[in-house]
């Protein structure tokens, strides 16, 4: 399978400050770069646990007795490290986003560049696909996503021609969307304005942020006093997700302050934000927008 070089490979991973007999996690296996790469800091007691929902990715498993990959989604995280008897967990690495893989597969549907069926499932036995949200959700929802997720200002222009669009016959296909939506954006920007169409439809099929609360969540109770997040976005919304879950353990709101001012939070952040080097851009254009987030649970 051609995955993508491990984005900020040995930034993240450094960033868990891995212990020989330490328990990790992988929540975004992928192609197992950056799982190989905390391999080769594990002694032989160590123990690694990959998270990978999409079947392609399964493909790349590492046969190695200290690791184990398991196939859902890294919003069950808690539930299926039980299932092996783990209860807590050094540190925990997460690089979120689509791969490379997954946007060079035509079929996957995750592309403007590519001629294929609304598709963009992570998950390939999902039952939600891009198809259903084009050609299903009402003009007020798609303009809701296109807003959002998109930050779209003519979202309601978007969301009523797509709508119009569909009474004759189904959108199935990107080709067919882009040709539609493409004389109503900005001259000159369509392509960027279609990615972020895309974009917004991706997430709303994979429930993308949904998912990251929910993992978050989980990571107050999973990770050892002392122990690492390791958290790499590529958007804006997520990395704030992240930021703010650092910073309060809260996704809105302030936390609540004690007789003296002071507030408890889970984590403390480790260092400043990351960002990829020119030469790592240069050499992996889906680096450009990355941002690593490392914090310590207290």
């Amino acid at each position: 399978m051609m995955y993508h070089n491990p984005v900020l490979l040995e930034e993240s991973v450094d960033g868990l400050n891995i212990k020989e007999d330490g328990i990790y996690v992988d929540v975004t296996f992928g192609g197992g770069g950056h799982s190989r790469e905390i391999l080769n800091h594990l002694g032989e007691k160590g123990r690694l646990f990959g998270f990978d929902q999409d079947k392609d990715a399964i493909e790349n498993k590492i046969d190695d007795e200290r690791f184990t990959l398991i196939q859902e989604n890294f919003r069950y995280v808690k539930r299926f490290l039980r299932f092996y008897g783990i209860k807590k967990v050094d540190g925990i690495l997460g690089d979120f986003g689509v791969s490379s893989y997954q946007f060079n597969e035509a079929e996957r549907g995750f592309s403007t560049r590519f001629e294929a069926k609304l598709d963009m499932r992570m998950d390939q036995d999902s039952a939600l696909s891009a198809y259903q949200v084009i050609n299903e959700y009402g003009e007020a929802k798609l303009k809701d996503i296109f807003y959002r997720y998109a930050d779209l200002k003519n979202a309601p222009k978007l969301a009523r021609i797509i709508v119009e669009e569909r009474q004759g016959s189904p959108i199935e296909d990107s080709k067919r969307l882009n040709d539609l939506l493409s004389p109503h954006l900005f001259k000159g920007k369509e392509n960027k304005i279609l990615a972020q169409i895309y974009q917004a439809i991706r997430i709303e099929v994979n429930q993308e942020l949904e998912v990251l609360k929910e993992f978050l969540s989980q990571t107050e109770d999973l990770v050892v006093k002392g122990g690492r997040l390791s958290l790499i976005s590529y958007h804006s919304l997520e990395d704030r997700l992240v930021k703010r879950y650092i910073r309060s353990g809260l996704f809105e709101g302030e936390p609540e302050k004690d007789f003296f001012g002071n507030i408890s939070v889970p984590f403390k952040k480790v260092g400043k934000l990351i960002t990829p080097t020119k030469e790592e851009v240069s050499e992996n254009n889906r680096a450009r927008s990355a941002k690593l987030r490392i914090a310590k649970k207290l």
